[in-house]
């Protein structure tokens, strides 16, 4: 394996499958199947999932909810998705601890660095949930916090999409992939891979990000071993 410690970025969007809103049983399965076939090879993981299939705090604060309250129902949001997926993952009989940024001590661990670096040591599985327990930090800031805290090797983001292009391929069929990129030119050229603030903190902390397409059954596993999959971010030669 090339890598031994990860950070993988679920949004909230990849949960839904098919659907308009909420969860899709049979995707979450078969994210806990890919997450179990890594994990028994001795690969430590942490995971940090958006909300965004249950709610967006942008989208109600454009719609005139005050911002940091809706940002604290998003963190919930992604509470509710850390709990689902670690169920999914304890009965493919993955060890999992959920570990949320805001206390709730009746459904999950508080956050605590040493305690989740502990968890990983342990083979288990770590999901952090509420974000970063602020309002105006996005889930894609708290990867990248989460990874430098906890010294992961990579941040796999895994969407939807088989890695970053030149414009959206949804709109634009004839968008070019990248294979790879500079933090820089993400950055510079407004690249819609994460938010500013979590591709500088990526950069200084000199993690490596790769964009891929989760619903490709064993791209997670491709990535963890070095092949080449999706898309490179890195700080480049």
């Amino acid at each position: 394996m090339k890598y031994k410690r990860i950070m993988l970025k679920l949004s909230g969007e990849a949960l839904m499958g098919e659907m308009e809103y909420g969860i899709d049983p049979q995707v979450v399965q078969s994210i806990a199947e890919q997450i179990k076939e890594v994990s028994k090879l001795g690969v430590q993981i942490a995971i940090v999932v958006g909300g965004g299939n249950i709610f967006r705090g942008l989208k109600a604060a454009s719609s005139g909810m005050d911002r940091a309250s809706a940002d604290y129902v998003g963190m919930l949001a992604t509470v509710m998705n850390s709990l689902t997926l670690q169920d999914a993952l304890e009965h493919v009989g993955v060890p999992t601890r959920v570990q949320t940024a805001i206390a709730m001590q009746q459904v999950a661990e508080p956050y605590i660095r040493r305690r989740a670096i502990r968890h990983l040591e342990k083979g288990r599985v770590v999901i952090f949930g509420a974000g970063s327990g602020n309002p105006f930090f996005t889930t894609d800031t708290t990867a990248s916090l989460r990874a430098a805290e906890i010294n992961a090797e990579v941040i796999f983001k895994a969407t939807k999409v088989d890695g970053v292009y030149d414009s959206d391929p949804m709109k634009n069929p004839a968008a070019i992939r990248y294979t790879s990129l500079t933090y820089t030119a993400v950055l510079n050229q407004d690249l819609k891979v994460m938010d500013a603030t979590a591709i500088a903190m990526c950069r200084e902390n000199s993690i490596p990000l790769i964009v891929f397409d989760l619903t490709q059954h064993g791209n997670i596993l491709k990535a963890v071993r070095g092949e080449t999959v999706g898309t490179l971010v890195s700080a480049g030669s």
